[in-house]
């Protein structure tokens, strides 16, 4: 079996609501996966936008999610989760913060990268780290991983 991320909310490579943006209730999609492998036991997610601050000229990549230490167990994640699941942890996002920060590129459309990643270990109590961290943390633990795209664009009132 392979690992799959998917969202009911949107399909890979298509727009993401603006419920989930800060056009709108800027709060998460809904998440669902499946295929962890058997011997994983633990999961991380990081969601950034690659894009920023303009698809045309981007010059970092801006984090919006990093939860880790997610039961192997843990279907998915239900829209607007606001606390992690019961065992795992959270990170801190590009605002400095735990938790979801919504969608919303300055400029243009911008692509937004949800990866699951299944692990052959719990990483621990971290702290809050930045994507960064729990990346270089997790590394050698990587046994499978998913990725799902969606996109966009915020509409500017008056433009035509």
């Amino acid at each position: 079996m392979t690992l799959e991320l998917s969202s009911p909310a949107f399909s890979h490579g298509e727009p993401i609501p603006e419920r989930y943006t800060c056009d709108g209730a800027n709060v998460s999609p809904p998440l669902v996966w499946s295929g962890v492998p058997e011997d994983a036991i633990s999961l991380a997610l990081i969601v950034d936008d690659p894009d920023a601050p303009d698809p045309k000229a981007p010059t970092h990549t801006h984090v919006h999610w990093v939860l880790y230490d997610i039961p192997p167990t843990t279907p998915g994640l239900a829209e607007d989760q606001k606390t992690p699941p019961t065992g795992a942890r959270e990170g801190r996002n590009g605002w400095k913060k735990r938790g979801y920060g919504g969608l919303c590129p300055p400029v243009g459309r911008h692509r937004y990268v949800f990866k699951l990643y299944a692990l052959d270990a719990m990483l621990g109590d971290l702290g809050a780290p930045e994507k960064d961290r729990l990346e270089q943390t997790m590394h050698d633990h990587v046994i499978a991983q998913a990725e799902l795209v969606g996109t966009y664009e915020r509409v500017t009132a008056g433009m035509t």
